[in-house]
């Protein structure tokens, strides 16, 4: 089995902002997401195929925060120096190998604690595109994903949703509500 590269560490800086997202400053990953967290940028991305199936993955064991938690195609931040155009591409690659077009839907401010262990308090940037090509997978990052339809995915937030992700249950409302015809028109 080939190792998968480290693409994240504890030590990134990261960009903080205020309530309005601009940005303020910068401090590691690490506080970010301890106790309470800092208010820092961060994105995810929805990645649909052509049958409008979504690309759901599972977070690895290994992340200190939601563990084997199901969530969004991919979510991470833009470091230091980076626009989040650079952002969103690098971390499609590093993730998934995946490279296509992206499209901006909305940005959001949230806070999510994970039991005592530390926190998401970010100010995300929510994208989509569409790709049907192979995946490479890294596995330091996610330990499974798959492909599926909407009404499934629908029904399973309904049935189960403590196997997923606070942001995503909190993106998917906004999609569903406000911007999945698009979506599923481009």
């Amino acid at each position: 089995m080939i190792s998968s590269p480290v693409v994240s560490t504890a030590t990134e800086s990261l960009i903080l902002v205020d309530e309005e997202d601009r940005e303020i400053g910068t401090t590691t990953k690490y506080a970010c997401h301890a106790g309470a967290g800092i208010l820092h940028r961060a994105f995810s991305i929805f990645i649909f195929n052509s049958r409008d199936e979504l690309l759901l993955q599972k977070r690895s064991p290994q992340k200190p925060l939601w563990p084997n938690y199901w969530s969004n195609t991919c979510c991470s931040h833009p470091r230091h120096g980076e626009t989040m155009t650079q952002a969103i591409k690098r971390r499609l690659a590093e993730e998934l190998g995946i490279r296509c077009a992206l499209n901006f839907l909305y940005k959001f401010k949230y806070h999510a604690a994970y039991e005592s262990i530390g926190s998401e308090r970010e100010y995300c940037w929510v994208y989509y595109g569409c790709y049907d090509g192979p995946l490479d997978v890294n596995g330091n990052e996610i330990s499974a994903w798959r492909y599926v339809d909407i009404e499934t995915f629908a029904a399973e937030l309904a049935g189960v949703p403590d196997t997923f992700t606070p942001w995503l249950k909190l993106e998917w409302m906004e999609i569903a509500a406000c911007h999945l015809d698009v979506i599923l028109r481009s």
